[in-house]
């Protein structure tokens, strides 16, 4: 199974080379997004974290939709924030709102030192389409 490189049109250019997703078999692996505004990547980023998440998670939106996924496909995220201590709360609050108790992804949250173009916050996902397989979900450490 060979993987497919995405690139998305309507997207938000990347900041670096790379591809916005990839695609193998029935998972999704979606590089990490930034709260840029697709149409003009010159635009000044949101000022504060609720704007950023929501552009984030608006952007991811982007992608997923195009690469034939949905939101409840994710079963990962890593969310990456400039500034832990001041945001982790308000982007929580937005990510509630987004992922309904019982739909939410598996998670990990991390305090970084600097983001591309002076973001708060940037995030990627891992998705899966496809059947779990039965009793998966009934493993036992």
């Amino acid at each position: 199974m060979q993987p497919s490189f995405l690139m998305i049109e309507g997207a938000p250019r990347p900041v670096a080379p790379f591809s916005h997703a990839v695609r193998i078999g029935p998972w999704l692996l979606v590089t990490g997004q930034m709260p840029t505004v697709p149409d003009d990547d010159n635009a000044p980023l949101a000022p504060d974290i609720d704007g950023q998440t929501r552009q984030v998670l608006h952007n991811l939106g982007l992608v997923l939709k195009a690469a034939g996924f949905q939101f409840h496909e994710i079963v990962f995220a890593r969310i990456y924030l400039t500034h832990f201590e001041d945001d982790y709360a308000a982007m929580n609050a937005i990510w509630a709102e987004t992922f309904p108790e019982g739909l939410r992804p598996g998670r990990t949250t991390i305090g970084v030192t600097a983001l591309a173009r002076g973001a708060r916050i940037e995030i990627d996902l891992t998705c899966y389409k496809g059947e779990v397989e039965a009793g998966l979900n009934q493993m036992r450490p």
